[in-house]
């Protein structure tokens, strides 16, 4: 049976009341895709509508603490530690997000969610520069805690 559906095949939040507490801990990224130019102005810090990526690391820690109000089956957490850091590419940044709690149900959606809100800023800032940028590549990287135990990407 699905656990965000009830005996009624009714949509329902999950009980975790029962669950243990544990250190939960999940690790994501994505990479944002740009023209030379877009990069360069994010680099330089020239972009007219300010600091790209400082913006962009405020966001994906914002989008990571709002994860319950957007995804309907999340459960609002109260976080530890939201941990940002981007690396450049070749015409391209890659963000992580680390986040940790120590709660009864896992952080990887607000992990994915952090990042995703994260580089969805970096193309709100530069959109004006290069609108044919490509967000890719979002995946969860590794999780720990809770009953499924550890998962670590290969």
């Amino acid at each position: 049976m699905l656990t965000h559906l009830d005996e009624n095949n009714q949509p329902k939040m999950v009980d975790v009341s029962l669950k243990n507490e544990t250190l939960r801990i999940a690790k994501a990224s994505g990479i944002i895709r740009m023209s030379e130019e877009a990069f360069r102005a994010i680099k330089e810090n020239t972009a007219k509508k300010g600091p790209v990526l400082q913006t962009a690391v405020v966001a994906a820690i914002m989008g990571t603490k709002k994860t319950s109000e957007l995804i309907p089956m999340c459960h609002p957490l109260l976080i530890s530690s939201v941990k940002v850091d981007i690396k450049e590419l070749k015409n391209a940044f890659k963000l992580f997000v680390s986040v940790k709690i120590t709660g009864k149900t896992g952080v990887e959606m607000e992990a994915l969610t952090g990042v995703s809100v994260g580089l969805l800023t970096i193309y709100d800032m530069v959109k004006a520069i290069d609108k044919a940028m490509v967000i890719d590549e979002i995946m969860l990287l590794s999780k720990s805690g809770g009953k499924s135990g550890e998962y670590v990407r290969s």
